[in-house]
């Protein structure tokens, strides 16, 4: 199915159809953001952030919150 196919379907809910697939949709986005985060810090992709504010930190350069 392509992506205006499903843009037509899509066209063609309810507004509360609409509204349901939206609140699945966003769920769904906010769970690959976790698995890619996730897969982030196990690979190390993530250590030069934690190592910059460690450095930040060491140097007293931030702000508490």
């Amino acid at each position: 199915m392509s992506v205006q196919e499903i843009e037509i379907a899509i066209s063609q809910l309810s507004d509360q159809e609409k509204w349901q697939l939206s609140d699945w949709f966003t769920e769904y986005m906010n769970q690959q953001w976790d698995k890619q985060l996730e897969e982030d810090a196990v690979t190390g992709r993530l250590d030069h952030l934690i190592r910059d504010a460690k450095e930040e930190i060491r140097k007293g350069d931030f702000k508490p919150l």
